[in-house]
């Protein structure tokens, strides 16, 4: 069992390590605070690989596997959590697209989106489907040689500013449940398609999310992703990298926290002398790091089992995603603390990460969803045994 990382993964944590300060960390808090998209920024990512890390090699991706993103996302996280989460979400549903479009859809979307030239939203949740996916009723009926899409979509990242939706949809009957449930590449721009209001948000600023509707949107009959029925197994299996992308983003976020918090200590002066002078404050900082080091490696081990098709990869995923960003979101509320008054004013970075990093307990599947995943599994007789 080896904790280092090879050459390879060094040098690909650095170039996006270098990307972040060069790119991202002069323009976060104005994106933040003017709800900038970045699509610039991200297409500058996109040159570098960062937009199709672990799409296939056919769609123009880096075929990486899970680990190595996760090197990749940390080290963007640790300067933005809102604009790593957006292109983490693209990393996702450009590899949905690349690995189960027709090779018409693939050649003509798959460059585009890994390349980071256009840009892809993921459409699962609907304004009555948030945890219970399942029971999605947005309708994508075959006619002819064209499917007719109708219903909405709720809380879409990117939309409104994406140029193509990874969108699942109810091809079987109201009672077909997961079964009944197939995914489909459908061009953003399509007549029926409207984008509701730009949702004003707490945190992931740099990012719009609107709802979406569609009302007898026809797309071609060779925009389904794989065959009718499998869309909920392809979202379920977008959905264990997500969560560990999800969890890499708080990981992120927790870790330039960490950063600010050790330099801060150093600088400010009370009594006296400077604050890391006090113990108690040593201390906050040593189990910060201690919680910070087990989340990371938490995830890594997730994306490890994901990348070794591991049977119970999900439920790692679902660990990984529920410990990660439950301890990202207590770093950076400790990083913050340790501030002071400075860290509740936008001239730090703290309350940014803290405000971005807040909402990966609930998407992804919320983090009670999680426990759910992993309760279920533990219930099985061989589970203390194998989940270890």
């Amino acid at each position: 069992m080896d904790f280092e990382l090879s050459e390879d993964q060094r040098a690909f944590a650095d170039t996006a390590r270098q990307f972040a300060q060069a790119e991202l960390a002069p323009h976060a808090a104005e994106w933040d605070a003017q709800g900038i998209f970045p699509r610039e920024a991200i297409c500058r990512a996109g040159e570098l690989g960062f937009c199709g890390l672990y799409a296939p090699e056919s769609a123009g991706g880096l075929a990486l596997p899970r680990l190595d993103a996760t090197l990749v996302f940390e080290e963007l996280a640790a300067v933005d959590p809102s604009t790593t989460a957006f292109i983490t979400i693209h990393n996702m549903a450009t590899w949905m697209l690349g690995t189960w479009a027709t090779d018409a859809v693939r050649a003509e979307w798959g460059e585009a989106l890994t390349s980071g030239q256009k840009l892809a939203s993921y459409c699962l949740t609907e304004p009555g489907a948030g945890s219970d996916a399942a029971s999605i009723k947005t309708r994508a009926e075959l006619v002819g040689n064209e499917y007719v899409i109708n219903g909405s979509k709720a809380f879409i990242s990117g939309a409104g500013s994406t140029d193509v939706l990874v969108l699942m949809a109810r091809t079987g009957d109201a009672q077909s449940g997961a079964g009944g449930i197939s995914a489909f590449a459908v061009p953003a721009n399509l007549p029926g398609i409207h984008y509701g209001k730009k949702e004003e948000k707490m945190g992931w600023n740099s990012q719009p999310t609107r709802q979406i509707s569609f009302d007898n949107v026809r797309i071609p009959a060779n925009h389904l992703l794989g065959q009718e029925g499998e869309g909920f197994k392809i979202a379920m299996k977008g959905l264990d990298g997500g969560r560990i992308n999800i969890a890499t983003c708080s990981v992120g976020a927790a870790q330039g926290a960490l950063q600010h918090a050790q330099r801060y200590m150093q600088d400010r002066k009370q009594f006296g002398k400077p604050i890391a002078s006090f113990q108690a404050l040593q201390f906050k900082l040593a189990d910060m790091a201690t919680e910070l080091v087990a989340a990371r490696q938490m995830v890594r081990l997730a994306a490890s089992k994901l990348d070794a098709g591991a049977r119970d990869a999900s439920t790692y995923c679902a660990m990984a995603k529920r410990f990660a960003t439950d301890v990202g979101f207590t770093v950076v509320n400790e990083a913050l603390q340790l501030h002071g008054g400075y860290g509740y004013i936008r001239e730090y970075p703290l309350e940014r990460l803290l405000r971005d990093a807040r909402v990966h307990q609930i998407l992804e599947g919320t983090n009670e969803i999680m426990r759910v995943i992993i309760g279920r599994r533990m219930l099985d007789g061989d589970a203390p045994e194998v989940i270890r």
